[in-house]
């Protein structure tokens, strides 16, 4: 398995994610640990979904797999879920080339 598994709950793909993968249905209150420190989870995070590993602001890009694929929308608390309610995807986004190629 690429990866490593943080704390029986997320899967961490590349050293620079700054975001998980639940591995399993996680509770609230459930932690991982990440570099020295423990994140915690404020809310229930369903498998297969993203969890924050540090403090994201409107504007940070958002990696997992090592890539950028997307871009937080609000600030994000590590242990959060991210998804479409705090994230914009950059993936399949032709409306994004097109802008880059114009300028």
């Amino acid at each position: 398995m690429k990866g490593k598994v943080l704390g029986d709950l997320g899967l961490h793909m590349a050293a620079d994610d700054n975001v998980v993968t639940a591995i399993v249905d996680a509770e609230a209150g459930a932690t991982l640990p990440y570099e020295g420190t423990t994140v915690e989870l404020p809310d229930d995070v369903q498998f297969g979904h993203k969890i924050a590993l540090v403090p994201l602001e409107p504007g940070d890009d958002v990696l997992k797999y090592g890539e950028v694929i997307g871009q937080a929308t609000e600030t994000v608390a590590p242990g959060e879920w991210v998804h479409t309610h705090n994230m914009e995807s950059k993936r399949g986004r032709g409306d994004i080339a097109a802008q880059a190629e114009a300028n």
